[in-house]
């Protein structure tokens, strides 16, 4: 197929979130988790047909949708739903809201294991409940579970729910089957639901396998609730389409009628007719992206090892966003991120955003062309060096 990831799309003045948020014609932005690649050639051949015929009234969503997303978890992740295990919605972040409403009242208290994505924060707090953390082990440029404060944790009765993500934004982790079953144990054993966020489950690397937290057992299945939606995969964020997966029928129950609650129980063709096209035509254009993606962060990898070495690059093993240990310098990440915007005109996110664990952290997100990543590392570069120099002097 031969899809040119090089090509470089203008997106400043397109009402683009991640381009136009910043009035800066010079601003590269390396922040939200969206990509700066045209999407898979299928999927803008659907979306054409559908706007030739020129009427966008209310959509009902066809066999045709649950069959492609089934066929596509059966075939590439060997997990099979059942049609109507799937409730569709608007969002990821529209799911797990309505899933923690669901499965919990006002006070109860919810897991997080961060640092983690943002939005489960307020996805939490918006329901009335609480955050409990079971902060990730940071070793050797990588992330594992603290299994014996999770049991402590989720031994408190108060906490309903965990949120999972997998793989995990940020630290780049793509969970194994053991460490699951792990996870899984412990919180069926203190009687916590599980809601698997696994939005970035297409974005994985070579040597590492997404699993469906769900397919692991029949009691897994039936102690959780899988969000799942085409849109970092396919760059089709502004789509607003989402499912989520839940086997056990009372609870997919509470779920359905929360998303009602929240008014988010209805989608729009486009977001229709693009899941159909990525999992039904395009697998191709989704392995020449992963490659390229693969070819962008060895690229950052070796220009931290050769300019800034001090300065450790967690291991990648699925999503496009680079996680980076910038503690040498003994600033905030807040501070840094600030820098950054000001005087080099690159946006990253500060690591605060995820949890106070993620203090002296910054994310990058690598899904563009390479000549944008190159640039922007240069004044990264120039930045964070300039920064340490003078760390070093006042030390």
């Amino acid at each position: 197929m031969n899809n040119n990831f090089n090509e470089i799309i203008p997106r400043r003045g397109t009402n683009s979130y991640k381009w136009d948020s910043s009035p800066d014609k010079d601003m590269l932005p390396l922040w939200v988790a969206d990509m700066d690649f045209k999407t898979a050639p299928a999927i803008i051949r659907a979306l054409n047909r559908r706007v030739e015929h020129g009427i966008f009234g209310y959509v009902k969503v066809p066999d045709a949708y649950y069959e492609a997303m089934i066929n596509w978890f059966r075939r590439k992740h060997h997990w099979t739903m059942q049609k109507e295990w799937i409730i569709y919605t608007s969002g990821v972040v529209p799911a797990l809201s309505a899933i923690i409403k669901a499965m919990t009242q006002p006070g109860d208290k919810v897991l997080v294991q961060t640092p983690v994505y943002n939005c489960f924060f307020s996805s939490i707090r918006n329901n009335g409940c609480d955050v409990v953390c079971n902060e990730l082990l940071y070793h050797d440029r990588t992330y594992t579970i603290n299994y014996a404060d999770l049991e402590e944790k989720t031994s408190d009765p108060a906490v309903k729910v965990m949120l999972l993500c997998n793989p995990h934004n940020p630290v780049g982790r793509v969970w194994t089957p053991e460490e699951l079953r792990r996870i899984g144990e412990i919180c069926i054993r203190n009687n916590v639901f599980i809601v698997a966020d696994e939005i970035h489950c297409e974005l994985v690397y070579p040597g590492h396998t997404y699993t469906p937290f769900a397919s692991l057992s029949e009691e897994f299945l039936l102690h959780s609730g899988t969000c799942t939606s085409p849109s970092k995969s396919f760059n089709l964020a502004g789509l607003q389409i989402a499912n989520i997966t839940i086997a056990d029928a009372a609870i997919r129950q509470r779920v359905d009628k929360a998303i009602n609650i929240n008014e988010v129980c209805d989608v729009n063709p486009f977001g229709v007719e693009a899941l159909i096209a990525a999992y039904n035509e395009s697998e191709e254009w989704l392995g020449e992206l992963l490659n390229y993606l693969q070819e962008n962060y060895r690229y950052l990898c070796d220009f931290f090892s050769e300019h800034l070495p001090q300065f450790p690059v967690i291991k990648l093993e699925g999503t496009y966003l680079v996680w980076v240990d910038c503690s040498v310098l003994n600033k905030s990440s807040e501070a840094i991120a600030t820098e950054l915007l000001n005087t080099r005109k690159v946006w990253i996110n500060e690591g605060t955003m995820y949890g106070n664990s993620g203090e002296q952290f910054i994310r990058i997100n690598i899904a563009c062309p390479k000549e944008l990543l190159k640039e922007a590392l240069k004044r990264i570069e120039e930045t964070l060096n300039a920064k340490g120099a003078a760390n070093s002097n006042q030390q």
